[in-house]
């Protein structure tokens, strides 16, 4: 059965976005959607197709390393790094105006170079940090966006699991988008910083810093550093052996599992009970992320199927326009869509059909995918269904509302678009570091 490719194209993506509006779950929307039209354009023959490509999946040796840095990070969650980093952020940054909400981005922005998901500093530092910038009379939209936007660079700080999806995709190698991502992630980081800085600057009321009476000495200050001695060395083990190339991707994250546990056992939090709800989470959190590899793919490998990538490709190259027109029109696809949905699934069905388009007119691939994660933090950030709001609604007190908090959000979502128009600009804070490796 043939059906014009811009027809297509409408019903399949109405018929996702029908069925994300009734609330089911996105691995069922995709793979839901490309089993229906499969079977309608190639019959019972599109389940062979199905099948395939989720064998193939399956035997991505790249695929190995998400469950090890999952463990990883909720290792860290469970062993008490949180605490640590957070008390010496405290002592540190406390008593400068704003500096709770500053070292709580810092603190975020550890915890990203070392598990990699968005949610677990938001998390961590959300139920530490949270009550106690409210209880020293923060601005509650300042406490909470500070918190949100820090865990938003956990996809862009290696080790991410975005960036390892990307690297089976694209063909790129993992170490290279794991470096390329460090002076993006760098950048936004100190952008955070700067807007904190400088709002409280001029504003103390919003981030009052500490009392006399609540700052620590310097023996206190110097002894709090011990709590990053541990991060930093994790972080060192897992993009050490990958810079060197001692490890690869897999065996680095193995690496940093490893060192989760040893931080567990240092902090005598290590027992049975932690070790059951670890492996069961991460269970969990992989089962998820599998799924909605699985059903993206299998979306993407019908849409391809039917030859309406080929098609956009040619019709796209046709224009009249210059490759930066294209790509900003890519980058308002992605914004939309991270309304809507995770950043997996924006990768496994936009990438198939943009990367051909963008290979065509030379672009640097490890830079497309950098710029991609960073365009997709948004996404964390933006409702409806940006997941840190979610977060931050199950850790914030009740006297906040939904609205507070995509309130709190806002101002960090245009510092996130800021960046995204510097890395457009400067390539080379993508490439750099990779060029070395």
């Amino acid at each position: 059965m043939q059906a014009d490719p811009a027809i297509i194209t409408l019903l399949m993506f109405g018929l996702m976005f029908l069925l994300m509006a009734l609330g089911l779950p996105i691995c069922f929307v995709l793979g839901g959607a490309a089993l229906f039209f499969g079977v309608i354009f190639w019959g019972p023959a599109s389940l062979n197709v199905v099948i395939l490509n989720a064998s193939n999946l399956m035997n991505s040796s790249i695929l190995v390393a998400v469950p090890l840095f999952v463990f990883m990070a909720y290792m860290l969650e469970k062993s008490g790094v949180a605490e640590d980093l957070y008390q010496a952020m405290h002592l540190w940054m406390g008593p400068v105006r704003g500096g709770l909400a500053a070292g709580s981005v810092i603190g975020c922005t550890l915890i990203a170079a070392m598990s990699g998901i968005s949610t677990t500093g938001v998390l961590m530092m959300g139920i530490i940090g949270l009550p106690a910038m409210l209880r020293r009379k923060y601005d509650k939209y300042l406490a909470m966006g500070s918190i949100m936007a820090g865990g938003a660079l956990g996809p862009l700080i290696p080790p991410s699991l975005v960036l390892i999806v990307y690297a089976m995709i694209s063909g790129e190698s993992v170490g290279k988008l794991f470096l390329g991502g460090v002076l993006p992630g760098m950048l936004l980081s100190g952008l955070f910083l700067l807007y904190i800085f400088g709002i409280c600057f001029f504003k103390k009321e919003l981030g009052p810093s500490l009392t006399r009476s609540d700052r620590a000495n310097w023996n206190q200050k110097l002894a709090s550093l011990k709590g990053l001695i541990f991060p930093l060395l994790l972080i060192s083990g897992v993009l050490g052996t990958l810079f060197l190339g001692i490890a690869t991707p897999t065996e680095a994250a193995a690496v940093g599992a490893a060192g989760s546990l040893i931080s567990a056992v240092i902090n005598r939090k290590l027992n049975w009970k932690i070790l059951s709800s670890v492996n069961l989470l991460t269970l969990k959190t992989v089962s998820m992320v599998m799924w909605i590899i699985f059903g993206a793919g299998c979306f993407a490998a019908i849409y391809q199927g039917l030859g309406i990538a080929t098609w956009i490709k040619e019709m796209v190259t046709s224009w009249p326009v210059s490759k930066w027109t294209i790509i900003l029109m890519m980058q308002v696809v992605w914004i939309i869509l991270g309304c809507l949905m995770d950043s997996l699934s924006i990768m496994m069905i936009t990438t198939p059909v943009f990367l051909p388009v963008v290979s065509f007119f030379h672009v640097d691939l490890l830079w497309f995918g950098i710029l991609f994660v960073v365009n997709t933090e948004m996404g964390y950030l933006t409702p409806p269904f940006g997941v840190n709001l979610f977060v931050m609604r199950g850790i914030a007190p009740d006297d906040i509302t939904t609205l507070d908090i995509y309130r709190a959000a806002t101002p960090f979502i245009l510092i996130q678009a800021a960046c995204v128009v510097i890395v457009m600009l400067f390539p080379a804070l993508a490439t750099w570091l990779p060029s070395f490796m």
